[in-house]
């Protein structure tokens, strides 16, 4: 026992001493990531500030899209693509949107969805049918597809403010990435805007959105979106932003709902914020069924 004692000071202090002598480590070069040129601050009232304004300032909104959609089967490995085709995004506050997807070639009207914000239409006029139903999905359907609402469209083509009631958090972090085009890493640092909602009657949070921001522009470039439950409902990823008509929006948005493993990607070509020439009325977003359309009600 004294012998173990004695030996573990000399042990204590031999290893210092070899990494004084130089002979113990050899030192080889990391990647070091890339630093943005801009790093903008700011506080998180001016941040949520700048969000809201920005959604109050907008009224209406056409823009014109390419939709591909994918049903995924993550546990075996396979994803269903189906073919991309045109659309028309219409809305206008508060909650009334337009979905309008034409069939692929012909540029005949494939299909066209309409709601009020409570309420939607689906007319499907090469089947002669429409389905009518809530916005929000009270029964699964066995088809992950027919379980998509307009509001699926509304979160992910714009980012919204937040209710009076909202509470929420920001940190600052920042992300490794890798640009595999020009084999170097890069850094991007983030503002995470956390949003909750305190539980009627308790002091317990649920969780609403989560949106991330670039501090480089302070765009929003993910957007979480939880169910009543605080579940993971749909993920929004915002990226290649470009001006259209002296506003940002992203050229490519990709939504994802991990519950029903949908994919859905929109590549926007145009969008037309608050258009006056003409405006947008709501006579836009009454859906004019033709005679002898089936309808069938969705639970």
């Amino acid at each position: 026992m004294r012998t173990s004692l004695l030996r573990a000071p000399a042990a204590a202090l031999l290893f210092p001493v070899l990494l004084l002598s130089g002979c113990v480590w050899t030192t080889r070069k990391l990647p070091v990531p890339k630093a943005p040129s801009i790093v903008q601050t700011v506080m998180p009232d001016q941040l949520v500030e700048r969000l809201n304004q920005r959604w109050k300032a907008l009224d209406s909104l056409n823009a014109s899209v390419e939709i591909q959609a994918s049903v995924l089967k993550s546990k075996e490995g396979v994803a269903k693509d189906y073919t991309s085709i045109r659309g028309i995004i219409l809305m206008l506050k508060p909650e009334m949107l337009l979905v309008y997807g034409r069939v692929p070639v012909l540029g005949t009207r494939l299909f066209e969805m309409v709601s009020d914000g409570k309420d939607f239409t689906l007319w499907i006029p090469s089947k002669n049918m429409a389905f009518k139903g809530a916005n929000t999905v009270n029964k699964k359907a066995a088809n992950p597809l027919e379980n998509l609402r307009p509001g699926f469209f509304l979160d992910a083509l714009v980012v919204q403010g937040l209710e009076p009631d909202d509470l929420y958090s920001v940190v600052a972090d920042s992300e490794t990435m890798e640009d595999a085009a020009r084999k170097h890493l890069f850094t991007v640092p983030e503002y995470i805007l956390s949003i909750s909602r305190r539980k009627p009657g308790s002091n317990q949070l649920t969780p609403v959105r989560v949106i991330t921001f670039h501090r480089d522009d302070l765009l929003p470039y993910q957007q979480d979106l939880y169910d009543s439950e605080g579940n993971l409902e749909t993920l929004v990823f915002y990226s290649a932003y470009q001006d259209f008509g002296g506003n940002k929006y992203p050229s490519k948005v990709v939504i994802k709902r991990p519950l029903e493993d949908i994919q859905v990607v929109l590549t926007i070509d145009k969008v037309v914020e608050n258009p006056k020439n003409p405006p947008l009325t709501e006579d836009e977003f009454v859906l004019k069924l033709t005679e002898g359309t089936q309808i069938q009600n969705l639970e």
